[in-house]
């Protein structure tokens, strides 16, 4: 491939990239328009307005494309093309990461305080089942990352003794939130413009954060257990797939179910699974 061509490519993707530009605080918070007096249209969320057109995959929406890490006016002009396929190789992935979403089981949700939303005997149950059902893949975990919050906590501690050995990891970015305002909007929650504009900037951190394509110098797959909240979960899974985040709430997580994510060493995404509880017995399944 010529120099030129190159460059434009690599204008091309950091143009594309654009799109990962999102940080959904912005987006999120603008009160809906209400009754005649409100006549003004609806704003269009901030990250539509720099995605690219219908079916055009975004290549370096997690901002390790290649391409678009190399500076390219410091080419060394007699080098050429060979130095820059080296530098190209040294900014490669080459491993595929697998990412398991794990929605914590179910709690007490008449709790006054956070601390007091402990799992039920039923959510115990539901934990346990879980964790035989991750270690009967027979995958070599690489760590758990679990959110801060009580419900969480204790659904990683159950599932932890199926998967001895398995370093874990406590983060306040998982917590559960609202992530972005629903399109469509539903009637029976509506948190403050504030909350969005809190949580939805956290929540965008932890996808940043956690979902990407692997680093150029992991050599083998990696599977990481994610064990956090409905939301989370699915503001992630829109945002990986690059569907409309504000489409979170189409999506229906049973308790301790499972979403398989995988990202290829190119940054393509795979959903294997989304919300999986086929090895719970009917009457252990909740969504509460």
């Amino acid at each position: 491939m010529a120099f030129r061509q190159a460059l434009q490519l690599a204008a091309c993707g950091l143009a594309g990239g654009s799109a990962a530009v999102l940080f959904s605080a912005v987006a999120v918070g603008k009160p809906r328009g209400g009754g005649d007096a409100d006549t003004r249209a609806a704003e269009p969320p901030a990250w539509t307005a720099a995605r690219p057109g219908p079916g055009v995959w975004d290549s370096n929406w997690d901002r390790r494309e290649p391409l678009s890490l190399i500076n390219l006016k410091k080419r060394n002009v007699e080098s050429g093309e060979e130095e820059l396929a080296s530098r190209l190789d040294h900014y490669k992935a080459k491993a595929t990461r697998h990412i398991f979403l794990i929605r914590h089981s179910q709690y007490n949700v008449d709790g006054s305080l956070e601390k007091d939303r402990t799992l039920t005997p039923l959510g115990r149950e539901q934990a346990e089942l879980t964790g035989l059902r991750l270690a009967s893949l027979g995958l070599k975990f690489n760590k758990i990352v679990h959110s801060s919050m009580t419900r969480a906590v204790e659904t990683t501690d159950i599932i932890s003794k199926h998967l001895p050995g398995v370093s874990r990891v406590s983060t306040d970015l998982l917590r559960e939130g609202a992530p972005i305002e629903p399109d469509p909007p539903v009637s029976h929650w509506k948190p403050e413009a504030v909350q969005y504009y809190e949580d939805g900037a956290r929540i965008e951190a932890a996808f940043r954060n956690y979902i990407h394509r692997a680093d150029a110098k992991q050599e083998e797959d990696s599977y990481e257990i994610f064990i956090c909240h409905a939301n989370v979960i699915r503001y992630i899974v829109c945002r990986a797939l690059q569907f409309p985040p504000e489409g979170w709430l189409r999506l229906s997580l049973n308790n301790g179910s499972i979403t398989h994510l995988v990202i290829r060493p190119n940054g393509r995404v795979a959903l294997r699974t989304l919300g999986d509880t086929g090895f719970m017995p009917p009457d252990k399944i909740t969504r509460s």
